[in-house]
């Protein structure tokens, strides 16, 4: 496994590869990676000739310092993983490679970047899109991998390819969940024990809706009212939207694929957790 630290030394390992006729994947992570990323790589490797894995903590995606601040670093543990899945490349560059000068594009794709994360996080699909759209330009892939457990990023992504008109397959995989149904997530590792174990709650409540036979708002309040409900959980956001335009919904309907897209605050610090759930 080849780890690189520089654009132009990612460029030209990518141009003898392709010299050679090889179809080239890329998985773009921000680190502290974990099964979920794993799984991503491994289909990657699967499907594609040359894997590239990038590692980088994208700092213009964070409208919160302190969260920018306490993401898990762990890169000796990342580059491990990824050679036990076949990685071929590991692109992990600093803050001054990829950005020597601000990025000051603008990107909107509303209502796909306006809703959900995207009013709770100001500019923070903005620094998606400039970090990924860098992305894509270096390597040059013909399959980008994201996890669904971020289903809003994937759509905003997709709007972006459109718009700019990249030549490659995003290709999203199915959320990966621990045993107990907690989806999982980089920021699992800032939980304690207790937090951890109470987390889980927030799949099994989205789990148990989608049985009861209720409304749309009638579902939306008993998500939000059962997790409120308990100790160290406190709802952010609950959208159930179509799963295509991410727009809000009144009936089950309204839209061929239906999504229920949630935030959830864990802890005392708080813990910012994402989740989401197919309704059809």
């Amino acid at each position: 496994m080849n780890i690189v630290n520089k654009i132009s030394e990612l460029r030209l390992a990518l141009d003898e590869c392709r010299g050679r006729g090889c179809s080239i994947g890329l998985v773009p992570t921000m680190g502290a990676l974990h099964e979920g990323h794993a799984s991503l790589v491994r289909r990657s490797v699967a499907e594609n000739d040359v894997t590239v894995v990038s590692v980088f903590l994208n700092p213009t995606q964070f409208n919160d310092p302190k969260d920018l601040e306490r993401y898990p670093r762990t890169l000796e543990a990342d580059c491990e993983l990824l050679e036990a899945c076949g990685a071929d490349i590991v692109f992990a560059p600093g803050v001054e490679e990829v950005y020597p000068e601000p990025d000051t594009r603008c990107f909107s794709y509303p209502p796909t970047d306006s809703v959900m994360e995207g009013a709770m996080r100001p500019g923070h699909f903005n620094g998606v899109c400039q970090i990924v759209s860098k992305l894509f330009s270096y390597v040059e892939p013909d399959k980008a991998y994201f996890g669904e457990k971020d289903y809003q990023q994937i759509a905003v992504i997709r709007r972006m390819v459109a718009d700019l008109g990249f030549g490659l397959e995003i290709v999203p995989c199915p959320v990966i969940r621990q045993a107990d149904g907690l989806a999982m997530s980089s920021r699992n590792t800032l939980l304690s024990d207790e937090e951890r174990q109470t987390a889980a709650n927030i799949y099994r409540v989205l789990n148990e809706s989608r049985t009861l036979g209720l409304s749309v708002q009638q579902t939306h309040d008993y998500v939000v009212k059962e997790i409120d409900a308990i100790p160290m959980l406190e709802v952010q956001y609950f959208n159930i939207v179509d799963g295509d335009t991410l727009a809000d919904v009144s009936s089950w309907d309204e839209a061929q694929s239906i999504v229920g897209c949630i935030t959830v605050f864990c802890g005392e610090k708080p813990i910012r957790l994402i989740d989401h759930i197919r309704y059809k």
